[in-house]
């Protein structure tokens, strides 16, 4: 096992759910250029909406260019956003080929687009869509925008992980789900370990050119990323109630999506992690790495953080495209 010394918090000054306009309070991004995937819908429009009124150029791809154009009208202009779907892979080295022509430099770039729990579909490659999606469909992204993100001198790059990365380590015998019994939660969270360790990997290939790597994990919220559970599972979890109000737990436990994004925005951003990179962070600070059996709400797995186990994801992930 081999986890980053930097794995454990730290002292940040925010709380566990500071609403985005507290992390980015007093932030001058004049003249730094963001990307944000999925930044038009759920916490992904907060994170947008925080990084403009900062001062950033914010550019967000979108597979439904109208829908994004109408989420974030009077946010952003409608020539920053561009067409790319994470579930066709030619469509997203397209959008990452043409950006890096036109943008020398990317200082910030956030993976926040995902999907969750899903029936069993596969990707325009035959890839399992979560992880397709998730992991995949941001790798390719990211090899695209490596060279504008090394001439930022400076740039982070953030991994939208989650806590069901506790469901599932990657399986590197049968990652795509060729061979083995579908289960919705295990392949998002599988998709979601390899979405950490992608940012572990990262940091530690690119930390001496410029580029730090951050996973997050944004916190319980009420997003359209549930479009796919029904009341009754949410029960079950215990997150609704049976009408389908938030339970008590979710009440205390649960973030808005202003507060959903503000871990993203402060990882992207904080002083406080100058010359840092490569761990797990939630709640505004950095994760605690916890044992595999822990029943706490909070904390990261070893499996999602582990550099070895990183390096290998990386190389099995290069693997899998290639045979595509």
């Amino acid at each position: 096992m081999s986890i980053s010394e930097q794995q454990k918090p730290i002292e940040t000054g925010f709380s566990s759910k500071p609403e985005a306009s507290e992390v980015v309070a007093g932030l001058d991004l004049s003249g730094k250029v963001a990307l944000v995937t999925g930044g038009y819908s759920g916490i992904g429009v907060e994170t947008v909406r925080a990084l403009t009124a900062a001062g950033a150029k914010v550019f967000v791809p979108s597979r439904d260019v109208d829908r994004a154009v109408k989420s974030l009208e009077g946010i952003i202009p409608a020539e920053q956003i561009g067409f790319m779907d994470l579930a066709d892979l030619p469509s997203v080295t397209r959008f990452g080929e043409t950006f890096a022509e036109n943008h020398s430099k990317l200082d910030l770039a956030i993976l926040n687009a995902g999907v969750m729990a899903c029936p069993l579909g596969r990707t325009e490659q035959g890839l399992e869509w979560q992880l397709g999606v998730n992991h995949v469909g941001h790798f390719t992204l990211l090899k695209t925008l490596i060279p504008s993100l090394r001439n930022a001198n400076g740039a982070r790059l953030i991994t939208l992980s989650s806590i069901a990365h506790r469901m599932s380590p990657v399986r590197f015998d049968d990652m795509n789900y060729q061979h083995r019994d579908y289960d919705k939660w295990q392949a998002y969270g599988q998709a979601k370990s390899a979405q950490s360790l992608m940012a572990v990997q990262l940091d530690r290939r690119e930390k001496n050119n410029g580029i730090r790597a951050f996973s997050v994990h944004p916190g319980g919220i009420f997003t359209p990323l549930q479009r796919h559970l029904g009341n009754a599972e949410m029960a079950e979890f215990g997150w609704t109630d049976s009408d389908g109000n938030p339970s008590e737990v979710a009440a205390k436990l649960f973030k808005t999506t202003t507060q959903g994004c503000a871990t993203s925005l402060w990882a992207a951003t904080a002083s406080s992690l100058n010359d840092m990179g490569g761990v797990y962070c939630e709640d505004c600070n950095i994760s605690e790495l916890v044992p595999d059996d822990s029943t706490a709400f909070t904390g990261v797995r070893q499996w999602a953080v582990d550099s070895e186990i990183a390096e290998r994801t990386w190389r099995e992930t290069e693997a899998l495209i290639a045979g595509l």
